[in-house]
């Protein structure tokens, strides 16, 4: 599939946000968010427009190291939003990050926590599409509302988890932490409308490519379903076989660090 372009996930941020507010206009603010423990919806939406205006901030600035990020975990104080504020409040936000990413120009220099130093901006371009995506999905079934993505998105989604799956902080041995790499570990995720994918732990690092082949453990369902599974969201259309526990390490091991608490 035809990678998507700079100017698309600038795009998608607002079409993404907006199709979010869709989801949540009229529902009840304090409804929880069960994906996300401890999030009402409207702590959750603050979560979406906190997390645009860090990377907002970061990008505009060209940040050369982290900034404040208050905004965007730290939701004790928004227990009781108001949706004639929030929801202004949210496209209002995409729309600032998404021009912010456009003035900027893929290309330039910002920091981001997976590099821990400057590097390309297109980075928060890809990333907080995705990150209002998988939101998306949180806050539409709070509200009960349907969620779909279209297949580019959910294929493009897959592949940044699986490429990010690939950095030192989401393999590397800790304290707390069991080991990940070991022979005869190896993942295999069938989209049974998008293709398929093998991710490789037998070596020093993580390898993955596209195509099919036998493995340890096999997770196979629709795109979109694969791309919540990995999110640990709710996926009831994904079949899994084999060592579910080596799948089970490899979601926790692999997730981003933009992510609600005890995900």
């Amino acid at each position: 599939m035809t990678p998507l372009t700079f100017d698309r996930y600038c795009d998608e941020i607002v079409t993404q946000t907006e199709r979010l507010t869709g989801h949540v206009r009229g529902a009840d603010m304090t409804a929880p968010v069960l994906s996300c423990p401890g999030w009402n919806l409207g702590q959750l939406l603050r979560h979406v427009g906190g997390d645009h205006r860090w990377a907002e901030a970061i990008v505009r600035t060209r940040a050369t190291g982290p900034i404040p990020d208050d905004l965007v975990n730290d939701l004790s104080a928004y227990t009781n939003e108001d949706e004639a504020f929030l929801i202004p409040w949210l496209v209002e936000g995409a729309a600032r990050l998404s021009a912010a990413l456009r003035t900027a120009g893929p290309g330039a220099q910002a920091w981001n926590p997976s590099e821990e130093r400057p590097a390309p901006v297109e980075f928060w371009a890809r990333r907080m599409t995705y990150e209002t995506v998988v939101h998306r999905a949180d806050a539409a079934r709070a509200a009960g509302a349907e969620f779909a993505l279209e297949a580019d998105l959910a294929v493009d989604a897959v592949e940044e988890w699986l490429e990010y799956s690939t950095f030192p902080e989401a393999f590397e041995p800790g304290p707390d932490l069991p080991d990940l790499l070991g022979p005869d570990r190896t993942l295999h995720f069938d989209a049974t409308d998008a293709g398929a994918w093998l991710v490789d732990l037998t070596g020093e690092r993580p390898v993955w490519r596209a195509g099919a082949a036998n493995a340890t453990v096999t997770a196979r369902g629709p795109v979109a379903d694969l791309l919540l599974f990995f999110y640990k969201r709710p996926a009831p259309a994904v079949e899994t076989r084999g060592d579910t526990a080596l799948l089970d390490l490899w979601r926790t091991r692999a997730g981003f660090w933009l992510e609600a608490p005890d995900e």
